[in-house]
């Protein structure tokens, strides 16, 4: 389990920021993702320099794509630590773990109904109201299996520890990469190139051909 410097889930009065996004905190996530963000809400967990290292995402984009994985991972060190734990199998390991530990699969489960719960809140914040098509639906795999390290280590980022279970553990995994009480931002991203303008994401490429 992770329980390294509480620095999630952020708050409106935070020293390093709050969780309603600045136009610089748009700025960095688009330089930090190589694309320009999209219907962001809010800013749920940060560096202790103030940086983003997550985003949360309305559940229904601007241009009407339904979008399930509300806790996006955006800080380049840490989604290349989740890449390097699944490149190492874990993911695989977790999930044949969740079919022979009850305990662990009910934790999980629970895991599940919050992130929809967060899901639902954030969208009522948002204003885009119910999205039917991932009604029922979390993201990383959840709640019976483990398909995505970032999407859970984004999930206990956003949520703090003892929420997601194999996030957390995922979350102490990266620690010989990152841990929450150092800044890993300064080289992580080319803070002084152009803010990308051009939406190259597969939901983009979907809907333009969708319409064309």
């Amino acid at each position: 389990m992770f329980y390294g410097r509480p620095i999630v889930p952020a708050t409106d009065s935070s020293a390093t920021g709050g969780r309603v996004p600045t136009q610089q905190d748009l700025d960095t996530l688009s330089l930090q993702l190589h694309r320009p963000v999209r219907d962001v809400v809010e800013i749920p967990a940060r560096c202790i320099c103030g940086n983003p290292l997550v985003a949360a995402t309305a559940p229904r984009l601007s241009n009407g794509i339904p979008f399930p994985t509300t806790y996006y991972l955006t800080h380049p060190i840490l989604t290349a630590a989740a890449s390097r734990l699944e490149a190492a199998g874990l993911m695989n390991e977790m999930t044949d773990r969740l079919a022979t530990d009850t305990e662990l699969a009910a934790e999980y489960q629970k895991a599940h109904e919050s992130y929809i719960a967060a899901r639902e809140a954030i969208g009522e914040r948002a204003g885009t109201g119910p999205v039917p098509e991932i009604s029922g639906i979390s993201a990383g795999g959840m709640p019976t299996r483990v398909k995505c390290l970032h999407v859970l280590i984004g999930h206990s980022l956003a949520a703090g520890p003892g929420v997601n279970p194999l996030g957390d553990e995922a979350l102490a995994g990266v620690a010989q990469w990152w841990t929450a009480d150092k800044c890993y931002c300064e080289g992580a991203w080319d803070a002084a190139a152009p803010v990308p303008n051009k939406d190259l994401s597969r939901h983009v490429k979907h809907l333009n051909k969708q319409e064309g």
